[in-house]
């Protein structure tokens, strides 16, 4: 218990109090993002719509975050973070709403690729300024923490929304809209600006003032390796994708309920939370190659698995052996984006990393939807674990460089900060 207390204090300790804010924003804001996950169940079931529809409502949605992510990197280095979150927490927490009230096909497909717009941009501006606000020795242990709300907000509202969607979609997305505004009234009254040169800094400090408006997406788009893990990364994504969209809906087929679902797709979370420390600790000084290799591989075949599920306990296996996946992936790759993101150009970089999920929320739901409805869940969910064994070998072949391979992964206590630079969350 000691040693527990211990790690406990040494993970929380030293962190700007501003941070505590930001995470506490993040944690918010994810108790309030269960609604995509709930979307598809929401058309194909409350609605009537085909797996077909939902899935394209799905990518549009990811279209839309695509858009929004690389709009939010230029807006976090030209206009402030602060400005960018509270602007996109606002538009997000209207979109939300607006799902509750919106009728027919068009207009439905309209407000959930606005809605995926909003919810993306506010990304780069938090990696971003964690980074400005946290000192270079405590960033890995700062996103770690941001990555653990993250999980916590959403394990517990997949479990929470489930309940509430059974007394009806109106209620869910009305309350999805109310937590995405009191995430962006904590980060209005608590949560200054902190890019370089604002002057309200509260951690290391970053650029000179001016560089990042120099900094075009050029600079990113050059960058022959980084744009390498980005593709990947969203060939990974079209993957993870199927858990929130395709999986929702080979359940429903199935008989099972929205409650069920909700308990299965929380354990994600729930698992991300109580086993990241141990497994991490674990795989300290594997390199990252074969971390992010064997971590995609167990994310793919875990998808794929899932054709074979019959049963609440199975499908929970399927999701435990792809999120065990996940904690393997997660914190090599954020090691990986901290050590290629140039300081001066911080918000373009995490932007353009960060489009790399909502583009596959785009293709992954749309093409899930498709191949459930054509060909059945059989031929879906083994495209899961082919797609990811081609990813796995794709971060294999690009990582496996010497000056890559010798570098050790850790990302949570206690040896944080034996690990330079930033991470970003999915």
């Amino acid at each position: 218990m000691p040693a527990v207390v211990r790690a406990v204090r040494e993970t929380v300790s030293g962190l700007p109090r501003t941070f505590w804010w930001l995470w506490t924003s993040t944690l918010i804001n994810r108790l309030g993002a269960f609604v995509v996950t709930f979307l598809a169940l929401y058309l194909t079931l409350d609605r009537g719509y085909s797996a077909t529809y939902a899935g394209l409502v799905a990518s549009l949605y990811g279209l839309g975050g695509a858009v929004g992510a690389v709009v939010g990197g230029v807006l976090t280095d030209r206009v402030g973070r602060r400005s960018t979150m509270l602007l996109a927490q606002l538009g997000a927490a209207a979109g939300t709403a607006a799902l509750a009230y919106v009728n027919g096909q068009t207009a439905i497909a309209a407000v959930a690729t606005a809605l995926g717009v909003a919810s993306s941009a506010s990304r780069p501006a938090v990696q971003a300024m964690m980074a400005d606000m946290v000192p270079a020795k405590d960033r890995v242990r700062a996103f770690s923490l941001n990555y653990w709300a993250i999980n916590i907000g959403f394990g517990v509202s997949s479990a929470a929304a489930g309940l509430i969607a059974s007394q009806g979609y109106f209620w869910l997305f009305l309350g999805g809209a109310v937590m995405t505004l009191l995430c962006a009234l904590v980060i209005w009254a608590k949560v200054p600006e902190t890019m370089p040169g604002s002057g309200d800094t509260t951690g290391a400090p970053g650029p000179a003032a001016g560089a990042t408006s120099r900094a075009g997406l050029g600079i990113v788009l050059r960058d022959r390796r980084f744009m390498a893990f980005v593709a990947l990364t969203f060939l990974l994504g079209t993957v993870t994708q199927q858990g929130s969209t395709t999986l929702s809906v080979d359940m429903g087929r199935q008989g099972f309920t929205a409650s069920q679902y909700g308990l299965v797709i929380g354990l994600n979370g729930l698992l991300i939370v109580l086993l990241q420390i141990p497994l991490t600790r674990m795989v300290e000084g594997r390199s990252r190659a074969a971390l992010l290799t064997a971590g995609t591989v167990l994310m793919g075949w875990g998808f794929g698995l899932t054709a074979f599920a019959g049963s609440v306990a199975f499908y929970a296996l399927t999701v435990a052996v792809w999120t065990i996946g996940e904690i393997l992936h997660a914190p090599a790759s954020m090691s990986l984006v901290a050590d290629l993101s140039p300081a001066h150009a911080r918000g373009r970089y995490q932007g353009m990393y960060s489009i790399a999920w909502p583009a596959a929320s785009f293709a992954g739901p749309l093409l899930g939807g498709v191949a459930l409805d054509r060909w059945g869940g059989g031929v879906a969910w083994g495209a899961c674990a082919v797609v990811g064994t081609v990813a796995g070998a794709g971060y294999w072949l690009l990582l496996r460089e010497r000056t890559l391979r010798a570098e050790p992964v850790v990302a949570v206590p206690p040896a944080l900060d034996r690990v330079p630079g930033p991470t970003a969350d999915h």
